[in-house]
């Protein structure tokens, strides 16, 4: 189990701690009494499924109520973005849609998407988190969500700050495309519009 465990933060449907696991930083997510049955079991079967991806945390141990998971160090989205300059942030937000991608490949809805701020962590490495509400899905909305996130007022304001102008109409033309068909063409046109930096593609 976890040792040194203190409390990190509380959610609609679980309680969470932070504490070492075998050495290693590690949150322990508690089901809260009354929460929708086998959430804990949901999250877990997709951070196992994920982990090859590396979209998530990675998974130490779990039982009926209860997970432990890898601590993921690092700032919230939007804490990371105000911190950061323009090549920094259309990296990052590269990642993110291509991890976005992945999901939408393996037919699952992250849900969270269209506002993230607590669900994306940034630092050495950019991960999500929170995977108890996921769904199998034929027609996963990731990259279809964050490109909202990308164009709602909060995020245009913040964007704006460091010279990144991504035009709302635009995208939502683009994602016509992608909802029809979510192909790797039709993707790279929504990756290309948006993560141009002086004229260069972001890498």
């Amino acid at each position: 189990m976890l040792k040194n465990k203190e409390y990190l933060a509380k959610g609609k449907r679980s309680v969470v701690y932070k504490g070492l696991y075998q050495g290693k930083s590690a949150v322990m997510k508690i089901a809260k009494k009354g929460s929708p049955p086998n959430i804990i079991k949901n999250e877990t079967r997709w951070l196992k499924k994920l982990e090859k991806y590396a979209i998530g945390p990675k998974l130490y141990s779990e039982g009926k109520d209860y997970m432990i998971c890898e601590f993921l160090e690092g700032k919230r989205i939007m804490d990371w973005l105000e911190e950061h300059n323009k090549k920094e942030i259309l990296q990052a937000i590269r990642v993110v849609l291509k991890q976005c991608m992945i999901l939408d490949k393996l037919e699952v809805n992250k849900k969270e998407l269209q506002r993230p701020t607590k669900h994306i962590i940034i630092g050495k490495k950019i991960k999500m988190i929170d995977f108890e509400r996921c769904k199998q899905t034929k027609s996963p909305k990731n990259v279809t969500q964050f490109c909202q996130f990308l164009t709602s007022s909060n995020m245009k304001k913040l964007l704006d700050k460091k010279n990144i102008h991504i035009d709302k109409k635009k995208v939502i033309n683009i994602l016509k495309d992608y909802k029809k068909e979510q192909n790797e063409k039709n993707f790279k046109k929504i990756l290309n519009y948006i993560t141009y930096y002086k004229g260069t593609l972001i890498q």
